[in-house]
Parts: C-alpha cells; sequence; structure tokens
C-alpha cells in the first residue's frame, strides 16, 4: 500500500485510541469524597472500603423540652428615641491665667544667610587621584575649585564627594550639601 493511504487510516486508529483513554480515566480524575477544609465532614468513609456512611443524628434530643428565651422589651423594628443622659455634676470653672508675651531683649538676631546660589555638575578626577569640582552659577563660564578652595570671593569647598559637595560662607557659616544635578 502507498503511504497515502496508511495516514488516514493511522490517524482514525489514532482518534480511536484517545477516545477510549478518555472514556477509561475521565471518572478516576474526579475526588470520589470532598474533604472540607475544617476536617470536620458530615459523612464518613470507612478505611476499609470506601463505602460512604450517614452522619450520626440524634433525633431524640430535638423532642426534649428546652428552656423558652425571657420577656425582652428591646425590640430592633420599632423606632424610640434615646433616653436623655443623666444629668452631670456641676462644674467649677477654673481661671487660667494669659501667659505674658515673652519680649526679646537685645537686638534682633541676624537674618539668615541665603542659600549658595551654585549648582553643581560635576568632578573631574586627575591622574593623581585629585577631585576638581565643577560648579556652575548660571551666567558665565563653569567654574572649578579643589577642597578648600576659594569661589567667586565668597565660598568655600568643604568636601567634595561622588554625588555632592559640601559648601561655606568664607567665615564658616551657612554649611550647605550642593547635591549633583548634571545641568
Amino acid at each position: 500500500m502507498p503511504v497515502e493511504r496508511w495516514r488516514p487510516l493511522l490517524l482514525a486508529v489514532l482518534v480511536v485510541a484517545l477516545a477510549v483513554v478518555i472514556y477509561i480515566e475521565w471518572p478516576r480524575t474526579a475526588d470520589p469524597v470532598r474533604t472540607t477544609s475544617n476536617g470536620r465532614g458530615t459523612a464518613r468513609v470507612s478505611s476499609a472500603s470506601n463505602v460512604v456512611t450517614a452522619p450520626d443524628v440524634h433525633l431524640k434530643s430535638l423532642d426534649e423540652d428546652h428552656t423558652k428565651p425571657g420577656e425582652v422589651e428591646r425590640n430592633l423594628f420599632r423606632f424610640r428615641a434615646k433616653p436623655a443622659p443623666p444629668p452631670q455634676a456641676p462644674r467649677t470653672a477654673v481661671v487660667v491665667p494669659s501667659p505674658q508675651p515673652v519680649v526679646p531683649s537685645g537686638p534682633p538676631p541676624p537674618p539668615p544667610l541665603p542659600p549658595i546660589a551654585l549648582k553643581f555638575i560635576g568632578v573631574l578626577e586627575t591622574a593623581n587621584t585629585q577631585k576638581i569640582a565643577v560648579l556652575s552659577d548660571g551666567r558665565g563660564a563653569p567654574l572649578y575649585g579643589k577642597e578648600g578652595d576659594t569661589i567667586l570671593g565668597q565660598y568655600k569647598i568643604l568636601h567634595i564627594g561622588v554625588e555632592s559637595i559640601e559648601m561655606a560662607y568664607l567665615d564658616g557659616r551657612g554649611r550647605q550639601t550642593i547635591r549633583l544635578s548634571g545641568s
């Protein structure tokens, strides 16, 4: 027989074999006994033979006399205004003297220093691992300085880090950390 005639026949045999396998295995995939999450199922399965037995029901206890609920004056379905709270004892008034405003003595404190108006735009490292900070005031050419140098005649570079620089005014006041901005 030529190969072309065997292919449809082989395909039909495979489909029939697959249908038989599915038919045989289908009921086995379902769980015959469902378990609950709390571990107390209503039906019991005997371990010797997988037979489901009925749960224990105590029918005689249903016919016994039980205590009846007593009379309750609360009715959830009737609207009634809340009773007024009991009167409180009169309170005595406590007089608290107002605090006297604090009058500053001496001259007023000096105004705070303005922030350092420079941008930290980069770090140059020389061959002998010396760091040089690149700064910009936004007006002219970039400014360069090492640790301890004076910039624009009024600022001093205290420390050059990887992503920030510490600067202060020449007199040591107004210490400020400027982050690397890149622009």
